[in-house]
């Protein structure tokens, strides 16, 4: 294994270099090639904000190898997660450990009329060598597919990737198909009869006069696949009738990213995707009984081997190697290691090798690394946890590399922490993305955003 991994390390940063060599050459040093990129971008809507979404000039490779290891583990851990959901669903004592608003729980008792959970899902993992692990789990149609494919599809007629790929073969890692499979066969076995009119689900904030770009993607895509499909904002929405429509388009599939703590904030239970939902006149793709995996205490569940000492080997297996010890912030006794610990103790005692994080992915509560504060400031942060929701988990080291960006100035190297991001869909994973950020970023940064996935293997 030892063997392994050296020589994953090495394949890698014998690439590294090679590609960024190959940016120094007369050929591409002028930056001509990368300015025509950006344009593509613009032209092809992958933007963010009317900004490109990668302002990066190297592709994150991975190897054969740890591209294998990442799919098995994660559709391993995407299978637990399910079971935990299944668990807690049927178990009121379990589901209360999950800190669900009255909403969420109501919601979450609706039969969406098929039986996955989650349809679509993504797991934040880092790779290092042939280490992974996994620090976040998203219930919900996954960002980025659309972004990463096209991403991937521009990257690799550039000059310096074509070059690079005289002695490297590339391949690539596109996901949407898939996407549209998996909502398609939930549609069927909801009972869908014919071919479904498709709303992607848009929330889009106040005084917003843009669309996702995104879902513009997709609704193209879908469309040439023979499907009529729209983007459609919350505010749109009407239901009369049995019918959920907006203006004259009926609605048979509707495909969500609005998660129900945003969703409450600006509307209420009678709204007219839950009243359509409710009575079974629309598929929702995902349901909300996956907003339960949603919080971040799914993974305290995960990590208690009392709620899994029943599960199948290979998940405990995977659940033992890859996920952090996370448990939910109280004045509790708990288990670490197997060994009984009184909570609030062991926090207070273990700062370095501990993060409070928000229970809720949209709180706006901050997380908190015990390694980036003193004593007296993580004294601070336990007691806020402690009264409001969230949960600690174990460290994860970061994993980081310098990549380069196209500045005003001409290229920069920066140092990027690099999380990748394998796509379930139906418990199947197909393709990744990669989302690159600056290390311990406390705001918004316009040196963050995706960079073309390729496997790598040698020629």
């Amino acid at each position: 294994m030892k063997v392994r991994r050296k020589m994953s390390v090495k394949i890698l940063g014998d690439a590294v270099t090679r590609y960024q060599k190959i940016l120094e050459t007369e050929s591409f040093r002028d930056l001509a090639w990368a300015d025509e990129l950006t344009k593509k971008m613009e032209e092809s809507r992958l933007v963010i904000a009317g900004r490109p979404v990668s302002p990066f000039l190297r592709p994150h490779f991975i190897t054969r190898k740890q591209y294998d290891h990442m799919v098995k583990a994660s559709e391993s851990l995407t299978s637990a997660i399910d079971r935990v959901k299944r668990l807690a669903l049927a178990n009121p004592q379990l589901l209360s450990r999950m800190s669900l608003l009255p909403a969420e729980k109501m919601l979450a008792q609706i039969d969406p009329g098929y039986s996955y959970l989650a349809v679509t899902s993504l797991l934040d993992t880092h790779i290092q060598n042939g280490h992974l692990h996994f620090n976040q789990y998203s219930a919900e149609t996954p960002s980025g597919v659309a972004f990463g494919e096209l991403l991937g599809d521009l990257f690799y007629e550039t000059g310096p990737v074509k070059e690079f790929r005289k002695k490297h073969t590339l391949s690539k890692v596109g996901g949407t198909k898939f996407l549209l499979q998996a909502i398609l066969r939930a549609y069927k076995e909801y009972g869908g009869k014919k071919k479904p009119h498709i709303a992607i689900l848009e929330f889009r904030q106040p005084f917003a006069n843009f669309e996702s770009s995104e879902y513009q993607l997709l609704a193209q895509l879908f469309r040439k696949q023979g499907y009529n499909a729209e983007v459609i904002s919350l505010e749109q929405l009407e239901y009369k009738n049995g019918v959920l429509r907006r203006g004259d388009f009926e609605i048979d599939l509707v495909y969500r990213r609005v998660r129900i703590s945003e969703f409450l904030v600006r509307f209420d239970l009678n709204h007219a995707l839950l009243r359509a939902y409710r009575e079974r006149n629309v598929c929702l793709v995902n349901n909300f009984r996956g907003e339960v995996a949603q919080k971040k205490a799914i993974f305290d569940l995960l990590t208690d081997e009392s709620v899994t000492a029943n599960f199948p080997v290979i998940e405990r297996k995977a659940i033992r190697e890859y996920i952090p010890w996370t448990r939910v912030v109280a004045n509790v006794k708990s288990t670490y290691q197997n060994k009984p610990i009184d909570l609030p103790e062991f926090v207070g005692l273990n700062r370095e090798r501990l993060i409070l994080r928000p229970n809720d992915q949209q709180s706006d509560l901050p997380e908190v690394r015990g390694w980036e504060v003193d004593d007296a400031q993580w004294e601070r942060a336990v007691r806020r946890a402690t009264a409001n929701s969230y949960v600690v988990q174990e460290r994860i080291e970061a994993v980081h590399a310098p990549f380069p960006v196209r500045t005003y100035a001409g290229l920069d190297y920066r140092e990027m922490n690099i999380e990748v991001h394998p796509h379930s869909f139906l418990g199947k994973v197909h393709g990744c993305t990669t989302w690159l950020s600056t290390p311990s970023a406390s705001g918004f940064s316009t040196a963050s955003g995706l960079a073309p996935t390729f496997v790598i293997e040698g020629k």
